[in-house]
């Protein structure tokens, strides 16, 4: 038998009980790319019957994180940052071009804010990236892509600044 959701969530909750920053963050991305790399848990989560864009299969009451899948159709997102919290990309089945920026100018009211790129990066299954609070990134995909992703809170619905590439 493979690595189980509850087993996953069971060792997230462990870490982050312990260490909310860096070290135990970085135990968090440890335990996605170990999900990432199990067939049986991909199987389960982000088998071929799934094809939902975005689904929260734990949310933690006490600790905030959630954990999630994604089926990511091919696209070229727009830089982005996570807000009031971290997120850690894991790979399961494609590769994810990711694209880390820094911002030059920040942004105002309606008018997003500038960056420039710093480097791009090649996410294969079995891989994971954290991106902490202030982390500006994109993603581009060539063809679909199925992602473990935990975030320190759960953000749908929540507001993040805009961001554009610099001219």
């Amino acid at each position: 038998m493979g690595y189980t959701l509850n087993e996953m969530v069971e060792e997230c909750r462990v870490v982050l009980s312990e260490d909310r920053d860096a070290v135990g963050r970085n135990a968090v991305r440890q335990i996605v790319e170990k999900a990432c790399k199990d067939d049986d848990f991909v199987a389960a989560h982000l088998g071929p019957d799934n094809d939902i864009p975005r689904q929260v299969l734990y949310e933690d009451e006490d600790l905030d994180f959630c954990i999630l899948v994604h089926v990511s159709a091919p696209e070229t997102g727009l830089p982005h940052g996570h807000g009031p919290t971290w997120a850690i990309y894991g790979i399961a089945a494609g590769i994810t071009e990711m694209t880390d920026w820094h911002c030059v100018d920040q942004p105002e009211g309606r008018l997003p804010g500038k960056v420039v790129k710093v480097k791009s990066y090649d996410l294969p299954r079995g891989t994971a990236q954290l991106y902490n609070e202030g982390d500006l990134h994109s993603s581009r995909r060539e063809n679909e892509v199925r992602m473990i992703r935990v975030e320190g809170m759960n953000l749908y619905g929540v507001r993040r600044p805009r961001y554009e590439e610099a001219a």
